[in-house]
């Protein structure tokens, strides 16, 4: 599927807000969350920030940058998480605490099998494909992704898509509406 959808052939396209998504990815990594005891704050637009596309892509997309900030963060922190609507596109943030990260090694991040060392992240787990993945349901879907290193330490991912609307009054040829 995501070959198909590196080809913009994305099949089931549907109208979904991205809170509902995030609330599922959270539900997901609950275990892991209390077992490193995390503070999540869940900043959502009232009324969700909508998109259209792929639901199981979609999910993958939140699920992987959801189980990256809790996964690369330190024992007792924090994710901080904000969906929101602005004009045509729509937005998934996620920012988290954790070590500090220099800029150039967080740009090689959404390049498959990159990782940082486990001596900078606490974890030698996954196999470095997680934001590539990430990348690459975000431009099927005619969306970004931008990480920036936060000066306090931890990662900014932040995922621009589409807003329905947008998607609704300008199809893109060959993906349905």
């Amino acid at each position: 599927m995501l070959a198909r959808a590196q080809h913009r052939q994305l099949p089931g396209y549907s109208a979904l807000p991205l809170d509902y998504v995030v609330g599922a990815a959270l539900a997901d990594q609950a275990a892991a969350i209390h077992a490193m005891n995390l503070t999540v704050q869940d900043i959502s637009e009232p009324g969700g920030a909508w998109v259209t596309g792929n639901q199981a892509l979609l999910s993958r997309l939140v699920g992987n940058v959801i189980g990256n900030a809790v996964c690369h963060n330190a024992d007792g922190g924090w994710i901080k998480i904000t969906t929101q609507t602005d004009g045509s596109r729509a937005s998934l943030v996620v920012e988290n605490g954790g070590a500090v990260l220099e800029q150039r090694q967080v740009d090689e991040l959404a390049q498959p099998f990159r990782r940082l060392g486990a001596d900078r992240t606490g974890s030698d787990e996954g196999s470095g494909l997680g934001l590539s993945i990430v990348a690459a349901i975000a431009e099927a879907h005619g969306g970004t992704l931008d990480l920036q290193a936060r000066d306090g330490g931890g990662l900014r991912v932040r995922v621009e898509l589409p807003s329905a609307a947008a998607r609704r009054s300008a199809p893109e040829a060959g993906v349905p509406a």
